[in-house]
């Protein structure tokens, strides 16, 4: 039998809290309604079918070019798998890939936990 310390008990909560990305994308002169429209109509019902969570798009108010939205994964565990699923998939490799990246100037990605369960999809 296995007693857990107070240690092992706060990596196992680690392992089991939701996992987010914070993504912001720049994307180049005048192409953001674009990019958001095939972003919404084909790449989250993509992501939603795989069972990551997106919250957003949201357009920045002071750049033209600019959104940010919100990818979450259930652990750890499960983000590095899904993923892939997602850009090993013919819908990433056979379209996406190919109309929204050069549509991108740049993208930043902030990986957060969110242990006190503050995100509600």
């Amino acid at each position: 039998m296995h007693l857990l310390s107070s240690s092992d008990d706060e990596s196992e909560d680690s392992e089991d809290t939701l996992i987010i990305e914070m993504r912001t994308y720049k994307t180049k002169p005048g192409k953001r309604d674009e990019f958001l429209a095939i972003f919404r109509n084909r790449s989250i019902p993509a992501h939603t079918e795989i069972g990551m969570k997106i919250l957003g798009p949201f357009p920045s108010i002071e750049d033209p070019d600019v959104f940010f939205f919100m990818r979450g994964f259930p652990d750890r565990a499960l983000r590095e798998p899904m993923k892939a699923k997602f850009y090993e998939g013919e819908l990433w490799k056979d379209e996406l890939e190919r109309i929204l990246m050069p549509m991108l100037d740049k993208y930043d990605v902030v990986l957060v936990e969110d242990a006190e369960g503050l995100v509600r999809w």
